[in-house]
């Protein structure tokens, strides 16, 4: 199998790594999202209650968190975007699947959806959310993975989307200092082809104008990434500038993005358009 684990032939056997919070018998999509580096399915659960009703949406657990807490973590993005597209293709059979990442989820999706493609099961849409274009390089934009404790929690808070509580568990810390560094591994390795085709699906790019990790500037260079519809959305806020009162906000402009690719007029190339919330 070169290196890669068993694909799963059924739903239910692809079930294990996904929370699935209001399954829907014969959706009109599926959404899969992928979760940040150091996170899991839980803190994107808010977008169960927001999502048109005949969406299913699968939150996907990463491999040391969640649903996959007993597989260990995997510091190789080749790896997990493999290991996530065995868990996603059983999905993509008969329904229009679209695929989400955040940070360190944006890389796994984008390279997962390369994959799907390669096998004919593309997605019908990706949206990258607070990571810079492939090859653009952010200076201090993730802490480095060598980093002592202490000041890489430091960092990590600095960032937001940390467990308010978390300096008060010292064994979950420890436990999620060795994950949220395979995941920073993973990225800080990942090196893509850039002499690669770009992808066949529209494709839309977001950040947040307080984002140091991908600043608005670096969001545009993901045009390259798609020969299809492009679009890039800018609101206001940090690296996890959704979680919290700006979800309902949020997940609407990701159902309008998501429609939008689903129209048959959209299919042929569009200028890009920039679009700023």
């Amino acid at each position: 199998m070169n290196g890669r684990q068993a694909v799963a032939s059924r739903p239910e056997d692809a079930a294990a790594a996904f929370v699935r919070p209001r399954p829907v018998a014969e959706p009109r999509l599926r959404l899969v999202v992928i979760h940040h580096a150091g996170g899991s399915a839980a803190a994107y659960f808010p977008l169960s209650r927001l999502l048109p009703r005949d969406w299913d949406l699968l939150l996907l657990d990463l491999p040391g968190r969640g649903k996959s807490h007993t597989q260990p973590p995997l510091a190789d993005m080749a790896h997990l975007a493999a290991w996530t597209a065995d868990r996603i293709r059983p999905w993509a059979a008969g329904t229009p699947l679209a695929l989400f990442g955040h940070s360190l989820g944006a890389v796994v999706a984008h390279e997962t959806a390369r994959l799907l493609e390669a096998d004919g099961a593309a997605p019908a849409w990706l949206g990258v959310s607070g990571r810079a274009a492939p090859g653009h390089r952010v200076p201090d934009g993730l802490p480095d993975t060598d980093l002592p404790d202490d000041e890489l929690m430091r960092r990590l808070t600095l960032m937001g989307g940390m467990h308010p509580r978390i300096e008060e568990l010292p064994d979950f810390r420890e436990r999620f200092l060795h994950l949220v560094r395979n995941d920073l591994r993973a990225v800080a390795g990942y090196r893509p082809d850039p002499a690669r085709p770009p992808l066949g699906i529209p494709l839309t790019a977001i950040g947040a104008t307080d984002d140091h990790v991908a600043p608005p500037g670096t969001l545009p260079g993901w045009v390259a990434q798609t020969r299809a519809r492009f679009a890039r959305l800018v609101f206001d806020g940090g690296h996890f500038h959704f979680l919290g009162p700006a979800f309902p906000d949020f997940a609407a402009r990701l159902v309008q993005e998501i429609h939008q690719a689903l129209q048959p007029a959209q299919a042929g190339r569009q200028a890009f358009h920039p679009s700023t919330v």
